[in-house]
């Protein structure tokens, strides 16, 4: 893949550099991909697009460098800061007085995901100042793949709903943790008074970008329709000199993002449609956000004897969010079946855990390499198969409009799903 590449770039000279038309090229495939995914076989796009990305990466294909740097991390951190400010702006604060249950269920998941994760890689003779950063990265479910799927499948009810809240409030959890413990490992400390200030400042910074961006959102929503397009085209605004301010500050742009969310839904509870009219923009800056994730991911060190590791916790964390969600749904309004989909819906890993990823490998370089050997593959195996895992909970809770072809008994020719 080097050498043609190099061969490529002697006999081509484009205006914009190889590196940006391999990406336009790169993106063109993943369309293709995507669309031949949900048209013959049923799964979302999200599968078709990671697959692309994946057979790229193990290619060799070396347009995203590995840790995140530079243009790749910036458009990696809006893609799920957009995301995940949506994600925010849909959990009112006022619904946990109601159905308290809900919290704790998310927390119970998300601890025993963590402390079961880190009990089977200290089994398996892993050290601690690495088991410690994949346990906080396998807590964070996929908002983003879910958001993907929903919205292929055109799936809703009980199940997408809790899903996506879960997901949400696990990915806010790995966030505020691993940013946290990211930011102790880059800079050492004599004292607790000096860790203590080094988690305050990467908080700190991010919970105040988050409410300077809900309020200002909330000025501009007293005079602009939440339905039009400039508003829509603001938030995109906003949402980008946030990322880029918080990450120079030393905070957690996603997180930030998320706060803000939440908090706009706190201060303006009125529903408003603003997604749907970025449109385009935001279904290229999510499609490019799946291809980077797999494309990075499978440049990792594969072998057999992480195998095991990566299968061992795998599995684990699929076991441990089940075993969560099934402990905090008494009293939370949901029967045990709609339980046992919501926690297969958890299980799709991309974006965020690839970010906590990245920061643990940049922060921490004596355990980095060891870090990426675990997670990138973890991350790849859950983006393609919980996607798919997270599909056919859906399909399973009747909640989908569309059929996957997969458990057709009698798959008939043509495209019954649309486009």
């Amino acid at each position: 893949m080097e050498n043609l590449t190099g061969f490529w770039a002697q006999w081509l000279r484009p205006s914009a550099g190889l590196v940006t038309l391999q990406w336009s090229l790169l993106l063109a495939l993943a369309t293709i991909g995507g669309s031949l995914c949900q048209r013959y076989v049923g799964l979302p796009k999200v599968v078709g697009y990671s697959m692309v990305g994946a057979l790229v990466g193990f290619a060799g294909f070396s347009g995203a460098p590995w840790p995140l740097q530079g243009i790749s991390l910036f458009l990696l951190e809006l893609g799920v800061s957009l995301v995940l400010f949506e994600c925010g702006g849909r959990i009112p604060l006022r619904w946990f007085r109601h159905n308290p249950m809900v919290l704790v269920q998310s927390i119970a998941e998300a601890a025993l995901t963590y402390f079961s994760v880190l009990w089977v890689l200290r089994w398996l003779n892993t050290p601690a100042d690495v088991a410690n950063p994949i346990a906080m990265i396998a807590m964070a479910a996929s908002p983003l793949v879910l958001s993907r799927v929903i919205t292929d499948l055109r799936a809703a009810g009980a199940v997408t709903d809790r899903a996506m809240v879960l997901a949400t409030l696990s990915t806010l959890y790995a966030l505020t943790l691993g940013s946290a413990q990211s930011e102790v490992f880059l800079r050492p400390a004599q004292t607790l008074l000096d860790s203590t200030s080094a988690v305050a400042v990467v908080l700190g910074v991010s919970i105040l970008v988050a409410a300077v961006l809900s309020l200002l959102m909330r000025l501009a929503l007293q005079f602009m329709s939440p339905n039009s397009e400039n508003t829509s085209i603001l938030v995109l605004a906003l949402i980008a000199a946030s990322t880029a301010v918080t990450a120079h500050l030393g905070g957690s742009a996603p997180l930030a993002a998320l706060l803000g969310g939440m908090l706009l839904k706190h201060l303006h509870p009125r529903p408003w449609a603003w997604p749907r009219q970025l449109g385009t923009a935001s279904t290229l800056l999510n499609m490019m956000m799946f291809v980077l994730v797999s494309t990075v991911a499978a440049q990792a060190d594969w072998n057999l004897p992480l195998a095991g590791v990566v299968f061992a916790v795998i599995v684990v964390r699929l076991l441990a969010k089940a075993v969560g969600v099934g402990l905090g749904n008494v009293g939370s309004g949901a029967s045990w079946r709609q339980a046992l989909w919501v926690s297969c819906a958890m299980a799709p890993m991309s974006s965020v855990a690839l970010l906590i990823a990245s920061q643990f490998v940049t922060a921490a370089p004596d355990g980095g390499q060891m870090i990426s050997r675990i997670a990138l593959p973890m991350i790849l195996m859950m983006e393609v198969f919980g996607a798919v895992l997270a599909s056919l909970a859906f399909h399973r809770a009747r909640e989908s409009a569309k059929t996957l072809r997969l458990l057709e008994r009698n798959p008939v020719p043509g495209d019954r799903n649309g486009p």
